[in-house]
């Protein structure tokens, strides 16, 4: 089990050339000083802003540019596209009436692209 992700979490897309951090709405503020986030926080440019550029061939800008460098890779802007909420998430815990995120959970984009967290966003504090 991962750790529970929030609001500043750091994200990388195996298509995208730069990390992301993601947002979460206020209106899942729960007993912190940061919006926990739930699995339905999958939202592009909302919840999921652009990782640099992305280098999918699936993508259809990249492909257009790609056909037009005569077969040569051209990465383009990304623009998240992710269409359904954010896999297995953290079933015991709930916000909203949904799972929580933690840090193992996993996002695809439909150009083919796999988001995942590189910093939770929180890490639990160990004392004596």
């Amino acid at each position: 089990m991962g750790v529970q992700c929030c609001m500043g979490a750091s994200m990388m897309c195996s298509f995208g050339a730069a990390p992301s951090t993601l947002v979460v709405l206020p209106t899942n503020k729960v007993l912190a000083t940061t919006p926990a986030a739930n699995i339905m926080d999958h939202k592009p440019i909302v919840n999921i802003p652009p990782f640099g550029m992305c280098m999918s061939p699936s993508n259809p800008t990249v492909a257009a540019a790609t056909a037009a460098a005569l077969g040569v890779l051209t990465p383009m802007p990304c623009v998240p596209a992710t269409a359904s909420p954010w896999i297995v998430g953290s079933p015991t815990i709930l916000i909203g009436n949904m799972p929580t995120l933690d840090s193992n959970s996993k996002l695809m984009c439909s150009w083919g692209g796999v988001i995942q967290f590189v910093t939770p966003g929180q890490f639990k504090v160990m004392t004596k």
